[in-house]
């Protein structure tokens, strides 16, 4: 017996995939199905599953990424009435007069066994994998040719900036939109809270999302951690809340800043053990107020209508990443219509609000046009506007990497003050060199506003809990140092030049 019907918006989509399924020819069927965090997309493809395995003679196969997913989906195709079997490793054989009609494998376990010959792929006629964008499956579904594939996202951009998904999937059947959800009441409202942040600090690294060692610089500094608190002092006291992070130190760093504060909060990543990561959730459940902290978790997998407010203490490039974080406080409850998004890492700036429409056709179709539009937003971020550059056509270039230079000032035993230093320098070189007497340099040094308080705004992140009288102190002393600098330098310069 099942627990309950699809929703309209839900059997409407059930109803078009197996459309699609009938229309296109055996072993050329390869769907994209997109539905947004929170819409039922579990739900749909357990009962897609459980239609295609009473209807036909074929067994069903969903692919998931990680274990979590495997349990979920086992108990979900339970409650649709449809029996599956879990293959893990403790799963030697599977014999072909099996009574289950459907199974649920992690991508490299069900690899092992197919390549052992412990799994027979010729009886497979459909195959889900959920998850779709991690693209991770796409060397294993060439085992299941005559197959019919439907991938199931919430986000139809491929992880993989080299395996567009439009390569593997033949169409996008795109679901209802987060903002129709919402307005027919089936996903709670978000209210966003953006607090502007400078990243000037973060590097990205070879997967193209911001690296956790300077992730953890600025978000671990006691600045931000301050601000943190600052925010969920504002909007989500005695709410039950989830901060997600970048790295395990700087999650550990908001436990430790919180419990201090007196507020009920635990850590959990990806390290904890599986019986204490089950009593932290169950702890929080339970709990009223209650603060996760996490890092690489609870994105995907994770199910807890209470949570009423989302905390986004970090920066993503990813919109995957992005959607899943805030999708985690969407679930509507009877008492719950609205939910609090706190964004710290200017997402909201970079994708737009979560509930904006997208094109997701047009994503589908050009993944390259929209990647090159993001990538254009991660570089404003340190951008060098052209009008300033073209102030300095003798200089090779009018960049500063604080964060470089203070690392290496640490790894050098140096006193960090020498970062300020030579950033000094290298503005007053700029502006000598292209300038012939000290009030054309001067005239330089006054453009220069905006990247003095950038560098300094860096500096004082890399240095950790700093006032904001001191911070204003050093923009000044920056600039009076600066202008002493290129007037003392260029007057003993031009001295020289009458000698000669």
């Amino acid at each position: 017996m099942h627990k309950r019907k699809p929703y309209y918006y839900q059997q409407k989509d059930i109803d078009l995939l197996f459309d699609k399924m009938t229309q296109c020819a055996s072993g050329a069927c390869r769907l994209l199905y997109q539905l947004p965090t929170g819409g039922g997309k579990t739900f749909i493809f357990s009962e897609i599953a459980r239609q295609y395995a009473e209807t036909t003679s074929k067994t069903v196969l969903i692919l998931t990424h990680r274990v979590e997913l495997c349990g979920q989906t086992h108990k979900a195709l339970s409650n649709c009435g449809l029996h599956s079997k879990i293959i893990d490793s403790s799963t030697k054989r599977i014999q072909r007069k099996t009574p289950f009609r459907c199974f649920v494998a992690m991508v490299e376990t069900l690899k092992r066994r197919i390549n052992d010959g412990l799994f027979d792929v010729k009886n497979v006629g459909l195959v889900i994998v959920d998850e779709a964008h991690h693209n991770s499956f796409r060397k294993l579904l060439g085992k299941f040719e005559n197959a019919i594939v439907i991938g199931v996202t919430a986000t139809p951009l491929s992880s993989d900036v080299n395996l567009p998904l439009n390569k593997f999937y033949k169409e996008l059947v795109v679901g209802e939109s987060i903002e129709t959800l919402i307005e027919q009441g089936y996903l709670a409202r978000p209210k966003v809270h953006e607090y502007d942040v400078e990243l000037n600090t973060l590097r990205t690294g070879v997967t193209g999302d911001f690296t956790i060692g300077t992730s953890d610089l600025l978000y671990g500094s006691d600045v931000m951690l301050e601000l943190l608190l600052h925010a969920y002092r504002s909007h989500s006291v005695k709410k039950k809340t989830l901060i997600f992070n970048s790295g395990i130190i700087t999650s550990k760093k908001v436990e430790a800043t919180f419990r201090a504060a007196g507020f009920p909060i635990k850590h959990l990543d990806n390290r904890t053990p599986a019986k204490e990561r089950a009593e932290i959730l169950q702890w929080f459940k339970k709990t009223r107020g209650a603060i996760l902290t996490s890092v690489s978790l609870l994105t995907v997998g994770f199910d807890e209508p209470t949570i009423q407010s989302v905390m986004l203490y970090r920066a993503t490039t990813s919109i995957t990443l992005y959607h899943q974080m805030v999708g985690r406080g969407a679930r509507r409850t009877k008492n719950k219509k609205t939910f609090q998004v706190i964004d710290l890492g200017n997402n909201t700036d970079r994708f737009g609000k979560w509930d904006s429409a997208i094109d997701w056709e047009s994503v589908f179709a050009n993944p390259e046009r929209y990647m090159g539009q993001l990538k254009e937003s991660i570089t404003e971020i340190r951008a060098i506007s052209p009008e300033l550059r073209a102030k300095f056509p003798l200089s090779l270039s009018i960049d500063f990497d604080v964060f470089a230079a203070y690392q290496n000032a640490l790894d050098s035993g140096l006193k960090t003050a020498t970062v300020m230093r030579d950033s000094i320098r290298q503005h007053a070189k700029m502006c000598m060199e292209n300038a012939q007497t000290v009030s054309e340099a001067l005239e330089l040094v006054s453009i220069l506003d905006k990247q003095i308080d950038g560098r300094v705004k860096e500096y004082v992140k890399c240095i950790g809990k700093v006032t904001r009288a001191y911070t204003t102190w050093l923009m000044a002393s920056y600039r009076e140092r600066l202008i002493n600098l290129v007037t003392r330098s260029m007057s003993m310069q031009n001295k020289l030049a009458k000698a000669v």
